[in-house]
């Protein structure tokens, strides 16, 4: 499986939890700055975030993808169209949650969403 990171690095430990969480192990992270521009369009700006990732068409469409969405709303909500077009799919996320008390603040995974079978659901109720 492959972890497409488009925010905070992952610890050790969150990288266990979330081999626990999918059954799998991680075979590779890849770090991908998010950062973009306020005063750009910001399509052409996730388009390049997504070629950050440096995976070629075929492996778009035939690696176990997990991704850790940008914090930007808006810059998470165009990721996922832009990689839906990629993969032919949308690929599952990891959501992390802060762990209660901890000083400083520290983040654990919470769970795998499967973004795909959360549309697929949907569409039933139409």
């Amino acid at each position: 499986m492959i972890l497409l990171n488009f925010s905070h690095p992952f610890t050790p430990e969150q990288l266990r939890q979330l081999e626990e969480l999918a059954g799998e192990k991680v075979d590779r992270v890849v770090e991908i700055d998010a950062q973009i521009d306020p005063q750009q369009p910001i399509v052409p700006q996730v388009a390049a975030m997504a070629d950050r990732a440096g995976l070629t068409p075929q492996e778009w469409q035939t690696l176990p993808i997990l991704i850790n969405p940008p914090s930007l709303n808006f810059s998470a909500v165009t990721l996922l169209a832009e990689l839906h077009g990629r993969c032919g799919y949308f690929p599952a996320a990891v959501r992390l949650r802060p762990i209660p008390g901890s000083v400083p603040p520290r983040f654990e995974v919470a769970e795998i969403v499967n973004i795909q079978a959360v549309r697929e659901k949907a569409r039933k109720g139409r």
